[in-house]
């Protein structure tokens, strides 16, 4: 597994109906398993509320790599947002192949195309996933999402990913790329200037 793509839109909070929709997902495909899950601007049309999600899963021997055959899953949901049935919940997920991780993208642009939608989808691993919607990272990952130092916890885990600080990173002081060892000013050095 690679190390997750952390962006501003795969870390930012979702929407209630959105994360029900993926903890729905969860629910139903194995988080250990998750290789990428792209979601979908939800749509508002009369009295419904829909979504749509593509998912890669990776196979149950545990083999990851850019030829493994990876289930893909199309999970939707409608939700009543107004009248009589308001807050009525409906929920499906569907294995529809058996495809390459490398052909998912051409799976996602398909659906955003039939769909109308411009925006592209939102597209979450499994370190993401979790840290949206504030689960533990399975210990099995842990090393997979921090190959460089493996945290004391999987709870640890769960908010490091690439970019952010981690437990012993000293973030007290900004480092200056120009100071000298031993400088204690915050003044840069630079040789073609006099002082």
């Amino acid at each position: 597994m690679t190390a997750p793509t952390v962006t501003s839109q795969n870390r930012r909070p979702v929407t209630e109906s959105s994360e029900r929709f993926l903890r729905d997902i969860v629910s139903n495909v194995t988080l250990e398993r998750l290789d990428e899950l792209h979601l979908f601007t939800a749509l508002r049309q009369g009295v419904y509320e829909t979504g749509v999600a593509v998912i890669a899963v990776s196979p149950e021997t545990g083999e990851r790599s850019e030829s493994t055959r990876h289930t893909v899953y199309t999970a939707r949901y409608r939700l009543v947002v107004k009248g009589p049935d308001r807050g009525r919940w409906e929920f499906e997920c569907v294995a529809e192949a058996d495809a390459p991780l490398i052909t998912v993208e051409t799976v996602v642009r398909g659906v955003q195309r039939r769909s109308g939608d411009l925006d592209d989808p939102v597209r979450y691993d499994t370190a993401s996933l979790a840290h949206v919607l504030r689960l533990e990272l399975p210990e099995a990952l842990v090393s997979d999402a921090l190959p460089d130092e493996a945290p004391e916890s999987a709870e640890a885990a769960h908010d490091a990913l690439p970019g952010d600080a981690l437990p012993g990173d000293d973030d007290s002081e900004s480092q200056n790329p120009d100071a000298l060892p031993g400088d204690d000013d915050s003044e840069s050095h630079n040789p073609d200037v006099l002082q």
